[in-house]
């Protein structure tokens, strides 16, 4: 028997639905041999060492705490578990309205500097939308821009937002597109601006892709307006390969592209800190309404955990349960009323995890 060797990773189970897509994740995982001990799976999960390294949780709550100085922080906690862990998987958080605290996925990537959002959007066999194979990554700047967070009073009924461009953050962010690209057999990257308007800010943003691209010239590139992109992609996706922009136009694309294959429920999302730091998320909303019902879609969490698994170069099991996650998906009969079925977040999970079984 070989020496266990345990990957622990934060676990953040969010608010709303996110225990229960949690949950599901924990479940499927262990039916892939990732890990045991997971209570209400029916499944014998002993642990095979010599199938690679097990995964092994560490839950934490990240509800806002007040500190000293006003703010509303992370708990330390759960900074020090990621921290540690440097690998995060996080559900959707809700931002209650006039509470006072500021968004925590937004604290979050400032906490942790990170930099760029990844989303893959990828047309599902069998799961029909308007568009068939699409195959396209958006890639985000994360921590500037409109979204700095620099806002003020010039005087009463006047007020002004700063958007904020620097070299470094736009290089950092040029540099992990063009080798995303590289590694992952993408063709071109396609940077998204508004430079015609936003010529000093924009105009710096590409600057710097210009730069970076001299040292990819294997990958295509080429530069689009933001209201160029938003025409051409709806009436043909297959036109683009990886696109990056700064942050506002990523938080607007990035959803339009997910509903180009189905919506934020089957659409996983990562991101990458400058130091190391990597959260995989769910990027829909926490679903109240639904909350504890066994009706929530795990689907979006699942594929962004296979994206943590190809981070940690776990392939072979991200590979595992993508099939399996797809084979259910095509399949129809287990799925979930957001997904054009009418079955339930447990029924959705014991599918995969039979699939699971069967194929190993």
């Amino acid at each position: 028997m070989s020496t266990l060797n345990v990957t622990r990773i934060t676990l953040i189970p969010g608010d709303g639905i996110g225990p229960e897509i949690s949950e599901a994740v924990k479940t499927i995982f262990a039916a892939a041999k990732l890990l045991s001990g997971i209570s209400g799976c029916s499944y014998d999960l002993k642990i095979h060492y010599d199938h690679g390294a097990p995964i092994e949780w560490d839950t934490v709550d990240i509800t806002p705490i007040k500190s000293a100085s006003g703010k509303y922080v992370i708990p330390a906690s759960a900074f020090e578990s990621i921290k540690k862990n440097m690998v995060g998987l996080k559900g959707p958080l809700a931002t209650p309205i006039g509470k006072g605290h500021v968004s925590m996925n937004l604290t979050l990537r400032k906490t942790f500097n990170l930099y760029a959002n990844v989303r893959p959007c990828k047309s599902i066999d069998g799961f029909k939308t308007p568009y068939d194979g699409v195959d396209l990554v958006t890639i985000r700047e994360n921590t500037e821009g409109e979204y700095s967070g620099i806002e003020h009073t010039v005087v009463d009924g006047v007020v002004q937002s700063i958007k904020l461009i620097t070299r470094k953050a736009s290089i950092r962010l040029a540099e992990y597109a063009f080798q995303y690209a590289t590694d992952n057999n993408r063709s071109s990257v396609t940077v998204v601006h508004k430079a015609n308007i936003m010529r000093m800010s924009d105009g710096l943003f590409l600057k710097c892709f210009r730069e970076v691209a001299q040292n990819f010239k294997h990958i295509r590139y080429s530069e689009v307006y933001l209201d160029t992109t938003c025409l051409q992609i709806v009436m043909d996706p297959s036109k683009f390969d990886v696109l990056v922009m700064p942050n506002l136009y990523g938080d607007i694309l990035s959803d339009l592209c997910a509903g180009l294959v189905g919506g934020l429920g089957v659409t996983p999302s990562g991101n990458i800190g400058f130091d190391g730091v990597a959260i995989f998320e769910a990027v829909h909303g926490t679903a109240p309404d639904i909350a504890g019902q066994d009706l929530a879609n795990p689907t979006a969490l699942l594929l962004s955990a296979v994206m943590m698994l190809r981070h940690l170069e776990l392939r072979s099991y991200a590979d595992l349960i993508e099939n399996a996650t797809l084979d259910v998906i095509r399949e129809g009969s287990a799925l979930t009323k957001d997904l054009g079925g009418a079955g339930t977040c447990s029924g959705y999970t014991k599918a995969i995890c039979d699939r699971l079984q069967n194929s190993s």
